[in-house]
């Protein structure tokens, strides 16, 4: 798996290459955070939640065990369709992980400074980008999964899980259950056209 992180990179930068001028009236700036507690679900590919925890692995470890417990009350509030703040968010409205951020935070932008009254606006061709970027990311996790942050980030600390998705393996009964409850999709699905979601 970890030699298709280049891949990923490369999608990432295709993508704000391609938007860039669509962007340049943005009202986004660090510490703005509307989206990161308002925008209700952030999901991610496996792929990507293997980035996030190799970063999350370079954290001092009051900080991993800080943000194991902010994941556990986010998958609780989360399964009672609550909105969470995301648990990477830090008390000054930074992201502790942008550097690494997945492609759901890096599309979201907005030309106006958003409120619940007034959510993000964005640009036509900016969406239409990002739904041709979303597939090539799960085309790259063929044999991965999409869903919200807190839930692959979870499947990904299940030791059993991480091994067969590291080896390549396609294995979606391993996962059945937790996937049917949480929306998770199977990214070989989509492109054969049968049921992606589990």
């Amino acid at each position: 798996m970890k030699e298709k992180i280049p891949a990923l990179k490369d999608i990432y930068t295709r993508f704000e290459a391609k938007t860039l001028a669509y962007k340049t009236d943005a009202a986004c700036e660090k510490g703005c955070g509307y989206c990161c507690t308002e925008a209700g679900r952030i999901d991610i590919t496996t792929l990507e939640g293997l980035v996030i925890r190799k970063a999350m692995e370079g954290f001092e470890r009051s900080r991993q065990k800080n943000l194991t417990k902010l994941f556990q009350q986010e998958i609780r509030k989360r399964e009672k369709k609550v909105v969470a703040a995301c648990p990477f968010l830090m008390k000054n409205n930074a992201c502790m992980i942008y550097e690494v951020r997945p492609f759901s935070c890096r599309r979201i932008y907005s030309t106006h400074v958003c409120s619940r009254e007034n959510p993000p606006r964005v640009n036509r061709q900016v969406m239409e980008a990002a739904g041709q970027s979303i597939k090539e990311l799960r085309q790259l996790d063929i044999t991965g999964y999409s869903g919200h942050l807190s839930f692959i980030l979870y499947m990904l600390s299940t030791p059993a899980f991480l091994d067969t998705y590291m080896e390549g393996k396609f294995k979606p009964e391993e996962i059945m259950e937790f996937g049917k409850t949480h929306n998770i999709a199977i990214n070989k699905m989509i492109f054969t056209g049968s049921s992606n979601i589990i």
